[in-house]
């Protein structure tokens, strides 16, 4: 297996709008990451992914752009954004930016163009097709509910939006679109940006004809409709050469809808695509069919098979991702593991396993100290176009909304979107203003100031653990395999290579376990472990402990 710097890396993702707002109108900017990349630094990490901070008019919250090459002067534009690479650079950090090419902001100069009628150059830069039978060319809905098609009177035809109606998809097929898009990447990369994180690329293809879907479910809908078009690897293949392969820089494709059979065929190395992808088998575990508004329940079984079956196609083929959340989903200790109780070991548990396992490990702002998901009272206090969307298609169709409400309180991608806790100030020290989006109200004993005092404390396990997996190379390269398939509470795996030999064990419950197995306990020390009680059998855990057995 070849060895790359990114492969080594651990990466912060910084939602900027969410991070530090020095200037007091309540948005965080790029001079809330500079006053704070000193705390990124000492947590470990080597790369920090920047959520969009492009000029746009955030329907989408900056993922629909308006502008691919200015930034937004509402994160404090050109020169905060200049600063911020040198000041990185300097500190031995990379940047990684997202690039958002399925689609653009419907006030984006290409559209506006567009519109203006049939025949204008830059009608093809989109997806535009006449209406049937009275209604939308098709049956596809959009990912933030209703239809994924909007009639423009002006011209008399739909365009298409997998997502907002302000956010109309990018036609592909048309090659001018896809050198607009390789002269944008070529541009960030000429700047000093170390990677991209591509936002949905697997979508960029749309399938021959643009059939009605037939599935019930929405998730099959994206995988077998909407993603992995029929000339997705073509497009990809073609960016490597023309750009991506000319920089020494990593890029990772968010994935709705790459399965276990596809999913190779995006990272494969000797396919010259793209270095990782984000896929989603995990994070929508418990999607019924109605989507994420529809959870259903899922087992610790049904969740580690997701990273053994992953870990199965990609070994020797490719490399993978590792992460258990992200501004797009719930809270990774809210969703995952016991936020009240076991809050502090919980966490510390989710972090061992993200920095166990084989792949790339991604860690999503605020998650280095537990913040959990928000219950505000009002679906007024919410602001997230998909969560709004979703409550007035409940209503529409009659729903309780105060069961909704109690979705929308486990669901909604603003439970990742509160401010970054940093103290027990007013706002939690994210804002002096008043916070785009309220601070939760845990923030007085969940706060960055407080675990900065605490040795115990999730932030500084955090620092251990990244210090520790960059020790040991076994974990990062070293070969997987799950022990204990079908055990409901344990989720126990080896990770080993020529120079190092670990089993982890983890316990998924408030129970104490026993790992039950074949092998020699005497032959394996203790090398680190999440709780401070450590039982006299090494294969014995307190309710969510994990711990990390060295072979000697």
């Amino acid at each position: 297996m070849k060895k790359k710097w990114w492969k080594e890396s651990v990466v912060y993702q910084v939602y900027p709008r969410s991070f530090r707002d020095t200037t007091g109108n309540g948005v965080g900017d790029i001079w809330g990451i500079l006053e704070k990349l000193d705390y990124i630094k000492s947590l470990g990490v080597d790369v920090i992914w920047l959520c969009p901070v492009y000029e746009s008019p955030n329907d989408d919250n900056g993922y629909d752009i308006s502008h691919y090459r200015k930034i937004s002067e509402d994160f404090g534009g050109q020169n905060a954004f200049d600063e911020l690479l040198e000041q990185m650079h300097k500190k031995g950090l990379k940047l990684v930016m997202d690039l958002v090419a399925n689609h653009t902001s419907d006030e984006h100069a290409w559209f506006q163009e567009a519109k203006k009628s049939k025949d204008n150059p830059f009608r093809d830069y989109y997806i535009w097709k006449d209406g049937k039978n009275g209604g939308p060319p098709n049956n596809w809905t959009s990912f933030f509910s209703g239809s994924a098609w909007e009639y423009d009177e002006a011209t008399q035809q739909y365009y298409l939006h997998y997502f907002t109606k302000k956010q109309p998809d990018l036609n592909w097929e048309n090659p001018k679109v896809r050198r607009e898009i390789f002269d944008v990447v070529e541009y960030w990369f000429e700047k000093g940006v170390d990677g991209f994180r591509m936002d949905v690329i697997s979508l960029i293809s749309k399938p021959e004809g643009l059939p009605n879907t037939k599935y019930e479910k929405f998730q099959d809908t994206i995988v077998h409709d909407y993603a992995n078009g029929p000339k997705i690897h073509d497009y990809l293949k073609e960016m490597n050469q023309e750009v991506l392969s000319k920089y020494d820089i990593m890029t990772v494709g968010e994935g709705p809808g790459i399965d276990l059979k596809n999913g190779p065929l995006y990272v494969g190395e000797e396919r010259k695509e793209l270095d990782m992808v984000f896929h989603f088998d995990h994070m929508f575990i418990d999607c019924g069919i109605g989507g994420k508004y529809d959870p259903q329940p899922f087992t610790l079984n049904d969740f580690k098979q997701v990273f053994t079956n992953w870990d199965d196609v990609l070994k020797d083929k490719g490399w993978g991702s590792i992460f258990l959340g992200n501004h797009d989903f719930s809270r990774m200790v809210s969703r995952f593991g016991d936020d009240g109780r076991y809050h502090q070991a919980s966490a510390k548990l989710l972090a061992t396993l993200l920095l166990t396992l084989r792949g790339t490990v991604y860690v999503y702002q605020g998650d280095e100290i537990g913040m959990t998901n928000v219950a505000f009272d009002s679906i007024s206090d919410y602001n997230d176009v998909e969560t709004l969307n979703a409550w007035k298609e409940a209503e529409q169709q009659g729903e309780d909304m105060d069961a909704f409400l109690s979705i929308v309180h486990s669901q909604s991608r603003d439970n990742a979107r509160t401010p970054v806790q940093w103290n027990d100030d007013k706002n939690a020290g994210f804002s002096k203003g008043e916070p785009w989006l309220k601070v939760n109200p845990n923030y007085t004993h969940i706060n960055v100031a407080k675990q900065e005092q605490d040795p115990n404390s999730i932030l500084n396990y955090y620092r251990e653990m990244i210090a520790f997996r960059k020790a040991n190379p076994a974990l990062v390269y070293g070969n997987y395999a799950c022990l204990d398939e079908n055990h409901g509470q344990l989720y126990v795996y080896r990770r080993w290579d020529a120079d190092g030999d670990f089993l982890v064990l983890h316990n998924f419950s408030d129970a104490p376990q026993t790992f039950n197995a074949d092998l020699k306990e005497n032959n394996y020390t203790l090398a680190k472990s999440n709780l401070n009680t450590n039982k006299l059998n090494n294969f014995s855990l307190d309710p969510w402990q994990s711990k990390i057995l060295k072979i000697v």
